[in-house]
């Protein structure tokens, strides 16, 4: 919470792109409070108060009071903000009342502490698996953030959300058995086997098969005829 903080606003005259324009350039932003049982009133505001909020511990679950010209002061929060996505500057806030005796849920950041001794004397790896949580609870009880000791965390040890420590005033909605942060083993490559080339096998010899002698005896037999043929032509041909 942010106790103390006060916020000054001004009614919103003008609507519409170009009166939003003019108002930027002037330094201040458009506005506008709703809720807690009262009408939505446009309001205009330096964006520097509203910056410092969300960089503030609670960030957006501060509660402050704003001040509004004409108007009694009410608790709000903040609801909803734009960013100029170039240069980063705010453009819009929306903000909500708060009745201090009705309870909120939001989501909180987690804090953790101590360096794990799975880490320190193990080698392990600590993982942070969850970054807030949410809970219930009347405004006033509202935590910055819930902060966790892991120092105690060996390899394969972790811490659920069930061993948050909470005030008895705050109420965990989040799942009981989702883990927070553990300590793992550090990750290993396995060294992946060298598979060698085959080596290339010989070619096979030509096999030179010795001829029997009656195939000898055909391939002459074939060739003599063949040459008598030769022969019957040539003779043919002289006759003529």
């Amino acid at each position: 919470m942010s106790e103390g903080l006060t916020v000054q606003a001004e009614p919103r005259q003008g609507f519409g792109k170009n009166n939003n324009r003019r108002l930027r350039r002037s330094g201040k932003i458009p506005a506008v409070v709703y809720g807690g049982g009262g009408p939505a009133i446009p309001l205009t505001l330096d964006p520097k108060t509203v910056v410092r909020i969300l960089h503030s511990e609670a960030g957006h679950n501060a509660i402050f009071t704003l001040q509004v010209e004409g108007k009694a002061p009410a608790r709000v929060m903040l609801r909803d903000w734009q960013w100029e996505p170039l240069r980063g500057d705010l453009l819009h806030v929306d903000m909500v009342r708060v009745a201090l005796d009705a309870k909120l849920k939001l989501r909180v950041p987690i804090h953790v502490t101590g360096e794990p001794q799975g880490v320190k004397v193990q080698d392990g790896i600590f993982e942070l698996v969850l970054r807030e949580v949410e809970i219930e609870c009347l405004p006033e009880d509202i935590p910055d953030h819930i902060t966790v000791d892991v120092s105690g965390l060996m390899i394969g040890k972790s811490v659920r959300v069930s061993e948050l420590p909470v005030s008895g005033k705050v109420k965990v909605l989040s799942d009981a058995e989702r883990v927070v942060a553990h300590v793992i083993a550090p990750r290993v490559e396995e060294e992946k086997p060298t598979i060698e080339a085959p080596e290339a096998a010989p070619a096979e010899p030509e096999l030179i098969r010795k001829r029997k002698p009656e195939e000898e005896e055909a391939e002459a037999e074939g060739g003599g005829e063949k040459e008598g043929k030769r022969e019957a032509r040539k003779e043919g041909g002289k006759e003529s």
